[in-house]
């Protein structure tokens, strides 16, 4: 299809993201197979698809506001994007993918909210509480301010674009933590896909890049009844559907979860 549509292609959801954040880790940082598997993979990855199609737009993963927003994660991973040399391919960042963090009001800057007689602001609502936290980003609206602001700062001449996931953004205090992920109840869809965003400079468009109603993850048993293989216990969360008496059991990650998708239809803030 190159040269007949236009293309865009996130690069790797979470991987370095989790690099960032999880250095001591089993799963990664204390993995030093599993950080150069991932370091030399995506680097692979974005440069040979930049010779073959360099009119692809690629948007390199950079979590969420909840998890890289905030400065010293940021920092860090402006750091460890300089170390892959991967740049100057790249048109932007992407955000939010898969995850629930609310899209929000842009602040007039990244660090706004952190002052004390701008806490009333619309822009610095804050249903997670990151601000208490050091953290500038309670939004992803204002986390593509603070990633703008980083990668300036951070790599000559780059100037990433933003594209953010609104595929479940439609409710923002569903949650009693913000760190629950998996098949998270009460959430509603957010922002139908759109290049019309609130900061056009900026942010490219609002993707659903998680199509809504795929399941982020099984519950310990199957719909069928079988122990799940794959289960996490994040999907037991006091927030997640299927942890409740009564509620349906999650299959698979990837897997159409109807009940999931009716309730994020119910919820939906388009």
């Amino acid at each position: 299809f190159v040269g007949r549509v236009p293309i865009s292609l996130v690069i790797e959801p979470d991987s370095l993201p989790n690099l960032v954040t999880r250095k001591t880790g089993p799963r990664c940082g204390g993995n030093s197979a599993t950080v150069a598997a991932y370091r030399q993979g995506i680097t692979y990855a974005i440069q040979s698809i930049a010779a073959v199609a360099p009119q692809v737009a690629m948007y390199l993963d950079a979590g969420n506001s909840a998890w890289l927003g905030g400065i010293q994660h940021t920092s860090d991973f402006v750091a460890l994007v300089r170390e892959l040399g991967v740049a100057q391919h790249l048109h932007g960042l992407a955000t939010n993918v898969a995850a629930y963090q609310p899209l929000g009001i842009a602040c007039p800057s990244y660090d706004w909210c952190l002052r004390s007689s701008s806490r009333n602001d619309p822009c610095c609502a804050d249903p997670c509480g990151v601000l208490q936290r050091g953290n500038p980003s309670n939004n992803e609206a204002n986390y593509a301010l603070h990633l703008k602001e980083a990668f300036a700062k951070g790599i000559s001449g780059f100037q990433p674009h933003i594209i953010i996931d609104t595929g479940r953004t439609g409710v923002v205090n569903m949650r009693q933590s913000c760190s629950n992920w998996c098949n998270i109840r009460g959430a509603g869809v957010g922002v139908k896909p759109t290049a019309s965003t609130q900061r056009p400079q900026l942010i490219d468009a609002y993707f659903w890049l998680k199509t809504p109603g795929e399941s982020d993850g099984c519950t310990k048993m199957l719909p069928s009844g079988m122990p799940c293989p794959r289960f996490d216990s994040d999907c037991a969360s006091v927030d997640s559907i299927g942890s409740r008496g009564g509620e349906p059991r999650a299959p698979e990650a990837g897997q159409w979860f109807d009940y999931q998708v009716k309730q994020l239809a119910e919820n939906a803030d388009m």
